[in-house]
């Protein structure tokens, strides 16, 4: 996410923005709205998953976690790629490797098969969001950065929508392969718009060429990036919103709401979609406030942690066999919270680091959220077969990551804020001494 530093007027070199950009950035955003679609498939078909491959929660959590293990250890060769080849091109190879996985998830017969088929979406899915982020950077001012990140991220939950409502019907209508394999062709679409209409950045604004330096370059962009205390904050802020609501809605939100709270498929489903429309709500408030008040990005990402938290306490440790719908309510609204928030780990790792890095420190933040997802999703999953299916026990393991999370954002933001401040003061002389 970018900076909310740049809330006034442009700095010399800004893109112009406009229409045109809009319509690039769409297509990008549009590209990352069908990944997320197929990313989040499963958490609508989890049940029927478990019995099209006959497997245990154990098993069944495995697509998620292979699936998210692929996608965050993408992230680094991924951002390292946007800075080397661009947008596009990075784009490009994401949709043919995602849809490629939906179509093998569509038709496979086996167990192992779909394993296979997860782990090349997630591949696929890796290259989207970083994209994004960098496209929006290229074709807008940086004033405009926390607004157009968190559409972004609004867009993507757009997709998680789609999924919740329409692909869950396909699924009980027309069945598992067809409903699958029609959704793979929305892939098909956005890349014919991606070959024909996107570009990399506006005329005029090219960056500078940097030259191939093998190994030695890879290092060094991970080192310089990570050095920066403002992109290890950013990495622990991801990680500690993200997970709550990633893990709920991408597997284990309708077994829980089904199973453990007794409610039908169908108003699970609605529950979920509430997730969804309160992520896109809350997006957008968070956006409006961290542009006209820069201060409030930490106090935002903590309280998301700490409301999410006191629900999910409320709700396990209620005192009946299940939580009144009112508690469940709640507790959905405020997992809507958990995305937006997770976007505020980028705009502490932007201004951290320099344009020629920022596709490596977008890597190594948005690393940190799936990390926290697929460890989540894997202890979810052993402590359900090891306790006989008690939810209770398996999403305590939520707050154990919270935890680990708050330690390490507490210990690096005042390393990170005063690194900011000293950048800050630097990009304003330099601002002073450029010729008019």
């Amino acid at each position: 996410m970018s900076t909310a530093t740049s809330a006034g007027p442009a700095l010399p070199g800004d893109p112009p923005g406009g229409r045109r950009a809009m319509a690039v950035w769409g297509i990008g955003v549009s590209v990352y709205f069908v990944a997320v679609i197929f990313r989040t498939s499963l958490g609508v078909a989890g049940l029927d998953a478990a019995d099209r491959f006959h497997v245990n929660a154990s098993a069944l959590s495995t697509f998620s976690i292979l699936q998210l293990l692929v996608y965050a250890g993408m992230q680094i060769p991924v951002g390292l790629l946007v800075d080397r080849l661009g947008t596009k091109r990075v784009l490009g190879i994401g949709v043919v490797l995602f849809t490629a996985g939906q179509l093998g998830f569509a038709f496979s017969p086996s167990y192992g098969m779909a394993l296979a088929s997860r782990a090349l979406l997630g591949c696929g899915d890796a290259m989207t969001f970083i994209s994004v982020l960098r496209l929006g950077t290229r074709w807008f001012p940086a004033r405009r950065g926390p607004m157009v990140a968190q559409l972004a991220g609004l867009v993507g939950m757009a997709g998680n929508l789609v999924s919740t409502l329409v692909l869950a019907r396909l699924l009980h209508g027309v069945g598992w392969t067809a409903a699958f394999a029609g959704s793979a062709l929305a892939g098909v679409v956005v890349f014919v718009l991606l070959l024909l209409f996107l570009k990399d950045h506006p005329e005029g604004h090219e960056p500078e060429p940097m030259p191939h330096q093998g190994a030695a370059y890879v290092r060094r962009q991970i080192a310089l990036s990570w050095r920066e205390p403002g992109t290890r904050l950013g990495l622990w802020v991801h990680f500690t919103t993200q997970f709550p609501a990633m893990v709920f809605l991408l597997l284990w939100g309708m077994p829980f709401l089904v199973e453990a709270q007794g409610l039908s498929q169908a108003t699970a489903g609605t529950l979920l979609t509430l997730v969804v429309l309160s992520n896109v709500t809350v997006g957008l408030v968070y956006g409006q406030i961290i542009a006209r008040h820069h201060a409030a990005r930490l106090p935002l990402a903590l309280g998301t942690v700490g409301a999410t938290s006191l629900l999910w306490a409320a709700t396990l440790a209620y005192p009946a066999d299940h939580a009144p719908m009112w508690l469940l309510v709640v507790l959905c609204t405020v997992l809507g919270a958990c995305g937006p928030a997770s976007m505020i780990g980028f705009d502490f790792a932007r201004p951290a680091n320099p344009p020629e890095r920022q596709g490596t420190a977008s890597g190594i933040t948005n690393m940190g959220g799936f990390v926290a997802s697929m460890t989540t999703l894997f202890a979810v999953g052993v402590l359900l077969d090891a306790t006989g299916d008690d939810y209770g026990v398996a999403f305590s393991s939520v707050f154990v990551l919270q935890a680990l999370g708050i330690t390490q954002i507490l210990r690096l933001r005042k390393r990170a804020a005063r690194r900011e401040r000293e950048r800050l003061v630097a990009s304003r002389v330099e601002t002073v001494h450029v010729p008019v």
